[in-house]
């Protein structure tokens, strides 16, 4: 006797695009325009070519849109740091949980239980491919550089950023390293790209240069006011550089002259 199986189709949940089967390669040529946007009403018709927003806060729709327009969504997701405002805050036992961070409330993760923290980043990394993101833009990779609570060390901190990529890659999804300069020499292989904040004001850009060299993306952020001579030194750098105000919300200032061909 054979037996008929009916599965009924399940549309709702599904995006309406093929996702990637590999991951997308960065273009060819300068810098790509970008926005970092993390609070407030999302605007799509921001005149730029990446966007990184919120992994949890933004919904399937809006990648949905980028997407239809050609632009690149990348991922946000807070790797090194707890936050009790997320909906899987609850999966992080205390015994993760070090000094207080940036946000109250928020606190640094002990970056050496890889076996404690690895689901709970691999299901965020998911989520991200899930809705729709090509690359991820891990934050809070340097917490051995910080008062965490923990006795991180160098070597900690590069065996974590390293499982991070690997991770990434295996959800399908493009690394990038998010400032954590000191070891950019020894991580730019395992990366994409860089995102960076503040080199500018805190003179210490060269040490991106490994990527610049290497022909990856530079996304770069100031908070201050874009001088002329910054200006000048991110398209001499091959920086995308814009200036945000430190809330991430929809608002951009960025240089008017584009970053030079590589």
């Amino acid at each position: 006797m054979l037996l008929v199986l009916l599965v009924p189709a399940v549309s709702g949940c599904v995006p309406q695009w093929a996702r990637p089967v590999a991951i997308p390669p960065w273009p060819a040529g300068p810098t790509p325009t970008w926005q970092w946007q993390l609070r407030g009403e999302f605007d799509p018709n921001v005149d730029a070519e990446v966007f990184v927003l919120d992994a949890f806060r933004t919904p399937v729709e809006d990648i949905r849109r980028l997407r239809e327009r050609d632009r690149r969504a990348v991922c946000y997701v807070n790797v090194g740091t707890y936050e009790p405002d997320r909906p899987d805050a609850e999966r992080f036992p205390e015994t993760v949980l070090g000094a207080a961070a940036y946000t109250e409330g928020d606190r640094w993760l002990d970056i050496r239980q890889w076996s404690v923290l690895e689901p709970v980043l691999a299901d965020r990394f998911r989520l991200c491919y899930g809705k729709g993101f090509t690359a991820v833009m891990p934050a809070n990779m340097d917490g051995y550089a910080r008062e965490s609570g923990f006795p991180l060390t160098f070597d900690d901190q590069l065996v974590f950023n390293r499982r991070l990529a690997a991770l990434a890659r295996s959800a399908k999804l493009s690394p990038g390293l998010t400032n954590d300069l000191e070891q950019v020499v020894a991580l730019e292989p395992s990366f994409d790209f860089a995102v960076n904040e503040q080199c500018f004001q805190r003179a210490e850009c060269d040490q991106l240069l490994p990527f610049v060299e290497a022909r990856k993306p530079v996304f770069q952020v100031e908070y201050d006011e874009l001088a002329d001579e910054t200006c000048v030194a991110a398209q001499g750098y091959g920086f995308a550089t814009i200036r945000k105000e430190p809330d991430l919300g929809p608002w951009r200032d960025l240089c008017l002259t584009a970053p030079p061909a590589r």
